[in-house]
């Protein structure tokens, strides 16, 4: 059972806040750092041109727009080499057709994840060098690639790296870095995902190269929303501003592969289908994701570039395919791990499930179901001959990359985000890394592995839930880390209606009412709780819920999204 907890918020909320909102939306914004309404309406309303960030506040930017001219000078051939996840392939995507359009012939190398793993490699560097390859960007990759860089360079190959991980010690002596997490890189915001700053090259190189089409950069950001949230970086800043504006890009797409996609997976995107950031992070992303995860990026890569439309929906559906077998692989070794978390994992500060039979491309997704399953970090690696390869995923506050690097010198390889990362161990050295992970985990956050904890922005009462605060919630969107949606604690309601819903039951469809008998009812659905189905009708309950608008034939209605219910004992 997790524990429920109210936000630390302002304890002061802003006076101007509290006359214009009121209640509830006002906590919420105060919580989000909002204290005038000018900055009220900046969140709900960001202006384009004014969220955008300079793309020249990259310090190395003007490298990398000289090296072009160099290129295009010289007729040479250049080469995009990116990773084989969603933020990669959107990322590849923006910066082959970018350089295309300045009249550059561009190639894309995307690794194999089970053969080659991630990033650059020697063997790839001499197939692109085979290829008379003389420059290459990488994408979503690059930053921990010292070794491979130096090798480029010996074969006469110039690289930049366009990455936004993670920046280690020994960083890579490119011809340019454009990673907003370099120290004195000059760029202000430092969470932009790899396609974030794939996004910043590309409008570097439109302000150069094209000015008089700038507004054609605006199409790329259907691109650019859906890679930024499959990445899960926060959804603050300049990310916000990329996903919300984006997302209108999304839902006019003029990408065939897009509306292919959407079609074999029967999703509705289109201008009156909005596509939210669930939408992206549950239907659009899993199935550029599938690609990689279960066979080879290259067949997502492909849908997105492609132009004819019989030649995309093949492709839409070998990728539909593979989401659905990535969707029963991932639910079948996630039900595996968790009866062993169940039974060896209970007093554990981290759990750690390496064997044969993980494939190495769903190892980050059973970690992230884990994780949220029980609220501690996770480790799922692929056991091979000598070395095992795999994912971690942590909770909030817990930076894995710190906590590896504690670790390096067990370690072959490792890189990543503070809540995602992957590793390469060879396994002689598997027991004493998972003996120090352990005490180094319990030494940073010594109440891991409690209970699982869900934080609300506040209590509100029943009475007071109205379309005005469900409305101002969804102007709230985006949401994500860093502006989570919002989760409230509504005590004393009434269960006056139970049932089961969904293919097997599956989930719980609720109706709930104010336990003082209040003139209000409210729809609520459980997700995935239909089989530990325990409420009765009738039955007083605290609710921890999610308040959404559900609208169907021009009518709307407030939905309540359950997360957690009490019995009222």
């Amino acid at each position: 059972m997790a524990l429920w907890k109210i936000k630390k918020n302002n304890p002061n909320i802003p006076e101007e806040l509290a006359e214009k909102f009121g209640g509830a939306a006002a906590v919420l914004l105060a919580n989000r750092g909002i204290n005038t309404a000018d900055e009220a309406g900046s969140f709900f309303a960001p202006e384009y041109e004014k969220e955008m960030l300079d793309p020249f506040l990259f310090s190395e930017m003007p490298k990398v727009i000289a090296r072009l001219e160099t290129a295009l000078r010289r007729k040479e051939k250049v080469a995009v080499y990116g990773d084989y996840d969603a933020d990669g392939v959107t990322s590849c995507v923006i910066l082959k057709e970018t350089l295309e359009k300045i009249g550059l012939s561009c190639g894309v190398y995307i690794p194999d994840k089970k053969k080659e793993g991630y990033g650059l490699n020697s063997e790839a560097l001499k197939k692109l060098a085979a290829e008379k390859v003389s420059l290459i960007f990488t994408v979503d990759c690059g930053i921990s690639n010292a070794q491979e860089v130096e090798e480029a360079r010996k074969m006469g190959i110039d690289v930049i790296v366009v990455d936004h991980h993670h920046v280690p010690e020994k960083y890579p002596e490119a011809l340019a870095i454009i990673n907003p997490k370099m120290k004195n890189c000059g760029y202000p915001f430092a969470n932009l995902a790899g396609v974030g700053v794939a996004l910043k090259v590309a409008q570097a190189v439109y302000r150069k190269f094209m000015e008089k089409e700038m507004e054609q950069s605006k199409w790329l950001l259907d691109l650019a929303a859906v890679g930024t949230v499959a990445d899960s970086v926060p959804l603050t800043g300049e990310n916000r501003s990329i996903v919300k504006f984006g997302q209108i890009v999304l839902s006019k797409t003029r990408r065939i592969g897009f509306q292919e996609m959407f079609k074999v997976g029967r999703i509705r995107v289109d201008e009156d289908n909005f596509p939210d950031e669930r939408k992206i992070a549950f239907q659009i992303s899993p199935r550029i994701n599938a690609a990689g995860r279960m066979d080879h990026a290259n067949a997502a890569f492909n849908l997105l570039v492609e132009e004819n439309r019989a030649r995309a929906r093949t492709l839409a559906l070998e990728l539909e395919a593979s989401n659905l077998k990535r969707q029963k692989e991932t639910d079948r070794i996630f039900q595996e791990i968790k009866k062993l978390a169940e039974e060896k994992f209970k007093e554990r500060k981290i759990i750690l499930a390496v064997d044969e039979h993980y494939p190495i491309g769903i190892a980050g997704l059973v970690a992230g179901k884990i994780t949220d399953e029980f609220g501690k970090p996770a480790v799922v690696l692929q056991k091979e001959d000598g070395v095992s390869r795999g994912s971690l995923r942590s909770v909030a506050g817990l930076n894995i990359i710190k906590i590896l690097e504690d670790c390096s010198e067990l370690l072959e390889k490792f890189g990543g985000h503070e809540q995602a990362a992957g590793l390469t161990i060879k396994n002689e050295n598997l027991e004493l890394f998972f003996d120090k992970i352990e005490k180094t985990v319990a030494a940073k956050k010594k109440d891991l592995g409690g209970e699982k904890i869900q934080e609300a922005e506040c209590e509100i009462e029943a009475r007071s839930l109205d379309f005005e605060l469900a409305r101002l919630i969804e102007k709230m969107r985006p949401f994500g880390e860093g502006n989570p949606e919002p989760l409230f604690i509504l005590k004393n309601m009434r269960v006056a209606e139970i049932k089961k819903v969904g293919s097997n039951g599956k989930h719980c469809k609720m109706f709930l009412k104010p336990g003082d008998q209040a003139p209000k009812i409210f729809e609520a659905i459980w997700f995935n709780r239909g089989e530990n189905f325990s409420l009765a009708e009738n039955l007083l309950v605290d609710v921890l819920a999610k308040i959404e608008l559900d609208r169907w034939n021009g009518n709307e209605k407030i939905v309540l999204n359950v997360v957690d219910i009490r019995e009222i004992k």
